[in-house]
């Protein structure tokens, strides 16, 4: 996401958003944040018909989702930290699902081995769907 964005979900003006990274450069590696170049950021102008949001002296900065969550901590305005509250809640939440699912995949397992050839084709299928995602999938997105 750009600045400007953030910037306006945050409730801050994208001049404080980035005066708040510059004052916390190391907090945004380049996996979480980079600037655009200038032929990105003119490329973005002209595939908008509208007018641009922000100052064309500087270029934008695009974060990932690393870097949101970040921003939302350094960041100092209401909506800010009621998002980071937000996305942690969100990960206990996603933690206590992984969790009950790693119980299910052992009930699996052992339902499995009681009932043989009986109920293969099910238990693939099953095991098919809780199984994780394929990790040689291409990356999508801005590489810095």
């Amino acid at each position: 996401m750009l600045d400007v964005d953030l910037a306006e979900i945050y409730g801050v003006s994208t001049k404080r958003l980035n005066e708040q990274v510059r004052r916390n450069l190391q907090r945004f590696p380049g996996d979480f944040m980079f600037q655009l170049t200038p032929q990105e950021s003119a490329s973005m102008r002209s595939h908008f018909a509208t007018a641009s949001k922000r100052n064309i002296r500087f270029q934008p900065y695009a974060f990932t989702e690393h870097g949101v969550i970040m921003l939302a901590s350094v960041l100092n305005s209401t909506t800010a930290i009621n998002a980071s509250v937000y996305v942690v809640r969100a990960f206990i939440r996603l933690r206590k699902i992984l969790s009950s699912h790693e119980g299910l995949s052992k009930r699996l397992n052992i339902l499995e081995k009681r009932y043989d050839g009986q109920f293969k084709v099910v238990f693939d299928a099953i095991q098919e769907l809780t199984a994780p995602p394929d990790e040689r999938r291409k990356k999508i997105g801005f590489k810095p």
